[in-house]
């Protein structure tokens, strides 16, 4: 069984193209013709199934809670350990240098050659969504059948929001404070800032929004020591 067989079973879906495939899990660092369009059709594509399966099977959930618990399953992260799930990282062509700084484990890689896939079934199988829909289900079907804790899909900066309009004081603000290292590999460092408290917290992380989370979860551990 070649490599191309081994991903193919893993998703439980053969390609008609194989290019079709190719282009999915090919990293634009290592080509001109790479995922990026075939990743901005995936993510459109996923998040309506994804909608669409959630919507059906959480009949009791209001609109916010549905909009949280999708969001909790198209997030990088969630993406990220979908793709491990499938060693996605040993199918994937990347430039030197992405191979060099360990591209396979990045989770915005592999996040968005995932989303390439699903982008590239939706095309290979003449836009059947019947089809696609399957493959998704099938990826995601341990977290679509799961019973959502959805206090545990409140991120830090929406229970700080919370906390600080229940107690009638104003929202915190975020604000960039500087960015460290290389282009591709740069690090965010972010503040938050409660005036009516007088907390300033900072966050860092690869990810600009991970690091306003990250400064977020200090000011509430700042409020709580308070």
């Amino acid at each position: 069984m070649n490599n191309v067989e081994i991903l193919e079973k893993n998703l439980k879906y053969r390609f008609n193209s194989l290019e079709l495939l190719r282009n999915s899990i090919t990293h634009r660092s290592a080509s001109q013709t790479n995922n990026e369009r075939l990743e901005f059709l995936g993510d459109s594509i996923l998040n309506f199934v994804i909608t669409s399966e959630i919507y059906k099977r959480h009949t009791n959930l209001k609109e916010g809670e549905l909009s949280r618990l999708r969001a909790s399953m198209v997030r990088k992260e969630t993406l990220c350990a979908i793709a491990n799930k499938i060693d996605l990282g040993d199918f994937l062509y990347l430039g030197s240098g992405e191979k060099k700084s360990g591209g396979f484990r990045c989770e915005s890689i592999l996040a968005d050659a995932l989303e390439a896939i699903i982008g590239a079934i939706y095309l290979d199988s003449y836009y059947n969504m019947d089809t696609t829909q399957n493959v998704i289900v099938n990826l995601y079907r341990n977290r679509l059948n799961a019973v959502p804790d959805l206090k545990s899909l409140k991120d830090s900066k929406t229970i700080l929001q919370e906390y600080l309009q229940s107690q009638k004081l104003d929202l915190p603000s975020y604000e960039l404070l500087k960015t460290e290292g290389m282009a591709h590999e740069q690090d965010f460092i972010v503040g938050c800032f409660i005036e009516s408290l007088r907390i300033k917290t900072s966050g860092r992380d690869k990810s600009r929004k991970k690091a306003e989370q990250k400064a977020a979860k200090e000011a509430l551990i700042e409020i709580k020591n308070k």
